[in-house]
């Protein structure tokens, strides 16, 4: 009896075993981690231009007197504190000529004091009309003259003293020496460039514009800015200036373009690139890993609020070295997966997350 239960009996013990282990199964089942991205202007309808990161003021620093210089104290791209001596000239002149006012005014001190007695004197005289009254007027008219004198030469030694501090450039705020122009022995004039400062705080990007073209540019135009040292991101910005004239070398425009989401990892000198919207419509564009094909139809996996992926037909335009326009299916503010396509399906539950493996709350970016 044993004999025929046995092969009746492990069929059916196979079957719970593998009941068991698909149970087993369904419950290590785990949500697959999904990079996700949002479609961006597509890169043809963008005309770029490269730039170099600025400090927002940059002003060029000279001596207020001529001069030679004796001493230079930084260097370019130093960083200096405000009132920081950044060069000397020769002060041996502005000395001289602060030594010569001082003995003039002594001068003057001593006249007024003659000229002061001689007034008092015929004061005197006149009040016992020993003197006509022309008399005293000649001796009141010197001593006004004196003191006049007196008060012009004092005048003239506080320029004098004035100028022997400006025998020291100082540096008027925090900042960066951007660039020097000047050399010890070198003979300067009053209001020659020296140094430039960049000063601490806003920095912005220059870039020259084309003149063909150039009217559809304006000031407060939104444009965004790619880092050289962070090429996978893009910083908002706006065109802040636009010069009046042409380079008369280049041909160009300069522009200025300041960043508007807020504070940037930009430093001095960097390279970018700044992306600056072509006339009419903008297509959006996906990466091309985020793109895949089923009978001919194209189609990408949009990620729903509550991370369930959506398989959503769209309709392409040429095709890029790295992203492909989408002209028709998707929304500027979806998101759609951007890797390992080929294995999702149709109400998979995801962990969207971004490219550097960043947890992205889709529900939070609704």
């Amino acid at each position: 009896m044993f004999r025929y239960a046995l092969p009746l009996a492990l069929p059916v013990s196979l079957a719970v075993l593998l009941s068991a282990c698909g149970h087993e199964e369904t419950a290590q089942t785990t949500v697959r981690p999904a990079m996700v991205v949002q479609p961006e202007p597509a890169a043809q309808a963008m005309d770029s231009y490269p730039g170099e990161v600025r400090a927002r003021y940059e002003p060029d620093l000279a001596f207020r007197i001529g001069g030679k210089v004796s001493r230079r104290l930084v260097d370019e791209g130093q960083r200096v504190k405000a009132d920081q001596p950044l060069a000397e000239l020769d002060p041996q002149d502005v000395r001289l000529q602060l030594e010569a006012t001082r003995a003039q005014v002594a001068a003057a001190e001593a006249n007024l004091n003659l000229v002061r007695s001689e007034r008092d004197r015929y004061k005197t005289l006149m009040d016992r009309q020993l003197v006509s009254r022309s008399q005293y007027d000649n001796a009141e008219n010197l001593y006004r003259s004196g003191l006049a004198r007196l008060k012009q030469i004092k005048a003239e030694f506080d320029v004098a003293s004035n100028q022997a501090g400006y025998a020291v450039l100082r540096a008027p705020q925090d900042g960066v020496v951007a660039r020097r122009t000047v050399e010890v022995g070198q003979v300067v004039a009053a209001g020659q460039t020296v140094f430039t400062l960049a000063t601490d705080g806003e920095r912005e990007v220059l870039i020259s514009l084309p003149e063909q073209g150039f009217g559809r540019f304006r000031i407060g135009q939104p444009v965004s800015v790619e880092l050289w040292s962070q090429p996978d991101q893009r910083f908002a910005g706006q065109i802040r200036e636009l010069s009046p004239a042409a380079d008369p070398r280049s041909r160009t425009f300069a522009a200025r373009i300041a960043f508007t989401a807020g504070k940037v990892p930009a430093e001095l000198g960097q390279s970018a690139r700044v992306f600056i919207q072509t006339a009419g419509s903008v297509p959006l564009s996906v990466p091309l890993s985020a793109v895949t094909a089923e009978n001919g139809a194209a189609y990408v996996w949009r990620v729903d609020a509550n991370n369930t992926l959506k398989k959503t037909p769209v309709r392409l335009g040429a095709f890029g070295e790295k992203s492909v326009p989408v002209l028709e299916g998707l929304g500027v503010s979806d998101w759609v997966v951007a890797a390992g396509v080929h294995v999702l399906h149709e109400g998979q539950q995801v962990r969207p997350v971004d490219r550097s493996n960043r947890v992205v709350n889709l529900a939070a970016k609704e």
